[in-house]
């Protein structure tokens, strides 16, 4: 097994590139650890917006910081294993109706019910989803797996569109709030603050996972998949894990954002959003996982500033700068800091310095 792990490793340095291949960013020429310092600018920032923001801005950051969730679970998709998923909806949007249904028809609002329970409906949504695409005789291509997420995603809101008992177009309304110990969550700081500290409790478990051993086959995945299928894995069953993990994300990012907004329309299952939780990715950058955060933020934010000073053409100025970062920096906003080498990852223990041997 260690010596699967080691060749695994090299495969995914060599796959990298010498440094002189690498494009060089500050924490490559500097030899520091920059993403460390991004992500404490970040949780500290977000701790501090609700001193800072306006009621209705804080409204508007707590839904953002769902959305963040909502990317983080495509970005371990994508930019780790590589799948392009563009029905990531179907897992948000049906524990978004699983959630809603449990309210309405069983009273069941719950926090400790509701939440593990949009979270078991994204899972099982994804493992079903994800064994029907991965997991057959032959491996499956990436524009197989595209289209057959996108063809779910398409599915299910055209059934939620017409099924009465979900609401048909107008969704489920005046969801009734989460609640705890007598304590209802409603919108403002305590919902705000709930939301952050899922947000980094599942961002470090999800840290911890792509910098275990498995996260380094997920990297050599990423890197060269007929290598790391030479080297034993099974590369479908990898690609099935992550893509579970990540439905299990977006279904508990679905059920927030149900609480949240207090109802659920079709849209939160469709293509449209699938297609906006690509978009942040590709802002600040796959396979970094903070790069998903800061681009769910910074589109947000635009968006808002936008549709709020340009109403009749904001949609095209937002698609016009979404556009130019794609075409001139591919990795992301993120890339302006982050080099490759730290992207990838350090795996395993860390070498010894060699000590000077004394005369």
């Amino acid at each position: 097994m260690l010596k699967t792990m080691g060749a695994a490793k090299q495969a995914v340095h060599a796959n990298v590139g010498s440094e002189a291949d690498v494009p060089v960013a500050k924490s490559a020429s500097t030899g520091r650890k920059i993403l460390p310092i991004v992500e404490g600018v970040v949780l500290v920032a977000a701790l501090l917006a609700p001193l800072v923001l306006q009621d209705y801005l804080t409204v508007f950051a707590t839904r953002v910081i769902i959305l963040a969730l909502f990317a983080l679970s495509f970005d371990l998709v994508w930019g780790y294993a590589g799948i392009m998923s563009f029905g990531q909806a179907l897992f948000f949007g049906s524990a978004g109706y699983g959630v809603a249904l449990l309210a309405r028809d069983l009273d069941i609002t719950n926090i400790l019910l509701v939440l593990p329970a949009g979270t078991i409906i994204g899972l099982t949504s994804a493992l079903l989803l994800g064994g029907f695409l991965l997991l057959g005789r032959h491996p499956s291509s990436v524009i197989f797996v595209s289209l057959g997420t996108l063809t779910g995603s398409y599915a299910a809101d055209r059934l939620a569109r017409g099924w009465y008992y979900l609401g048909g177009q107008n969704g489920i309304p005046s969801i009734a709030p989460m609640s705890l110990g007598g304590y209802e969550f409603t919108e403002g700081p305590a919902f705000y603050y709930l939301v952050l500290g899922i947000l980094v409790v599942v961002y470090l478990l999800c840290r911890f996972l792509v910098r275990s051993q498995f996260g380094l086959a997920l990297a050599g995945l990423r890197e060269n998949e007929q290598r790391i299928a030479f080297f034993g894995y099974k590369a479908q069953h990898l690609k099935a894990i992550i893509f579970t993990i990540g439905g299990a994300i977006a279904g508990l990012a679905g059920s927030l954002y149900a609480f949240h907004e207090g109802f659920v329309w079709p849209n939160m299952v469709g293509v449209v959003v699938s297609t906006q939780v690509v978009l942040y990715v590709l802002f600040g950058g796959s396979g970094t996982l903070i790069g998903a955060v800061i681009g769910t933020v910074i589109v947000e934010g635009v968006s808002f500033w936008l549709s709020d000073n340009y109403r009749d053409v904001w949609p095209i100025i937002l698609g016009l700068l979404l556009l130019l970062v794609i075409l001139f920096r591919p990795l992301g906003l993120i890339s302006f800091v982050l080099g490759e080498r730290e992207r990838v990852g350090s795996f395993g223990a860390k070498p010894k310095e060699k000590r000077n041997a004394a005369p």
